[in-house]
């Protein structure tokens, strides 16, 4: 029977502080874990070792996301998937925008509260709005995992299940960064964020203007329906890479994304899992490997965020100023996680979340709890506000560290 984190105190009052000590400890070593291996990383970039320079931890990072991560993705949702599962799992993408709505109120009540610098208001919502659903909770999960003695049972099944739930979400991630992330970051009209070039963004003005024909004195009645259906046709392609340029669909296609796509398309095909995902299905030494290469993933992402701390937050800090900064860290890790609670226990007692799944529940929970999207940064840089994006960054995951740990202790005593 699920309890509330108060309960749980009381327990130890009554006799049972073992209790709460040991989900103090659950919650508590693998945020140490990160940590450990963050500072690592960071000794590695530090001018005294310089291992991991920059031009090292862009390639790192590189590798992370277009190899490791997508063979994580693809091996632990393709071999957990199946059709019921689709069905039963349809919460999980709607969590996601659900994590996007209430943070982006908040967001919106944050800066209207604050008052950011010109033209950083819109910047404010996105930060405290969109958070990392993707690799920060892989990490946790591994770690969480990893201890045989883990609440969730299993090492294993820990582990498949709790990576393939956060993957199941990516797609709809991929889509909100592309579309709404890159609309609201958009510089301020007739100009940039201080004079940062910016993109040039596809204007609806190229599709209205009227270009006059050219039409010939005679018209033959044979060519008319031919030019005609030509003429249709051209347009409607036009549309539809309009439409496709409009909506970002080329930088939707990122590997996490389509290795989740080809994972849920394959996994719930019987045929196709026989033949690549299950254990003595043929071609199963693919997803062996592809599961040796994800193994790879958190610690090549830790060093590579670790290595990313050591240059400080840099100069956006100052561009944004003190106020704005820690009312930007403070919504995000501290009044987004509460907003999430709220909705994940009214879905759960609507009957939204499969009963008796642990896991299911704590996934959803880390959703509303994690720090900035790591994405939502290389699409501020696009749009000319990287510098400012990149210290929201540093900040919050210096303070998330601490943050949660102590979400996380709240989970625990509200599952077990």
């Amino acid at each position: 029977m699920e309890r509330s984190l108060i309960s749980v105190v009381m327990d130890s009052v009554d006799g049972k502080g073992q209790s709460l000590v040991s989900t103090i400890l659950f919650a508590v070593l693998p945020i140490a874990k990160v940590f450990t291996i963050c500072f690592m990383g960071c000794l590695m970039a530090s001018k005294y070792v310089n291992i991991l320079s920059a031009n090292g931890r862009k390639l790192l990072n590189g590798l992370v996301f277009s190899l490791l991560l997508p063979c994580l993705i693809f091996a632990q949702l393709g071999q957990a998937i199946t059709l019921q599962k689709l069905k039963d799992w349809w919460f999980i993408p709607a969590n996601v925008l659900l994590t996007t709505i209430s943070g982006s109120l908040i967001g919106l009540i944050v800066a209207s509260i604050v008052r950011p610098p010109y033209p950083y208001f819109k910047f404010t919502i996105i930060q405290i709005g969109i958070g990392n659903i993707g690799n920060v909770p892989l990490v946790l999960i591994g770690a969480i995992c990893r201890d045989n003695s883990n609440p969730f049972g299993d090492s294993d099944k820990c582990n498949q299940d709790g990576n393939a739930y956060i993957a199941f979400g990516q797609w709809v991630g991929a889509i909100i960064v592309y579309t709404y992330v890159f609309h609201m970051l958009a510089p301020p009209p007739g100009g940039t964020f201080e004079g940062i070039e910016n993109e040039k963004l596809p204007t609806t003005a190229s599709t209205n203007i009227v270009v006059p024909e050219k039409v010939p004195l005679l018209i033959s009645k044979e060519s008319e329906p031919i030019e005609l259906e030509s003429s249709r046709k051209g347009k409607i392609i036009r549309r539809l890479c309009y439409l496709a340029e409009k909506l970002k669909l080329k930088q939707m296609c990122q590997p996490p994304v389509i290795a989740s796509v080809l994972a849920i398309i394959i996994g719930v095909i019987p045929f196709l899992k026989g033949l690549i995902l299950t254990t003595d299905a043929p071609f199963f030494f693919f997803t062996d490997s592809c599961l040796i290469l994800g193994e790879a993933m958190i610690p090549c992402i830790l060093l590579a965020l670790g290595g990313n701390l050591v240059d400080g937050p840099g100069a956006g800090s100052s561009k944004l100023g003190l106020r704005t900064m820690v009312a930007i860290v403070f919504a995000r890790l501290v009044f987004v996680p509460p907003a999430g609670v709220g909705i994940v226990t009214l879905a759960d007692k609507l009957g939204f979340i499969p009963k008796g799944d642990k896991m299911f529940k704590f996934v959803l929970l880390l959703q509303h709890s994690m720090p900035t999207s790591v994405l939502q940064g290389a699409i501020a840089n696009l749009r000319g506000c990287g510098k400012e994006a990149a210290a929201v960054l540093f900040w919050v995951h210096v303070f998330a560290v601490f943050s949660m740990a102590g979400w996380i202790i709240l989970f625990f005593g509200m599952l077990f």
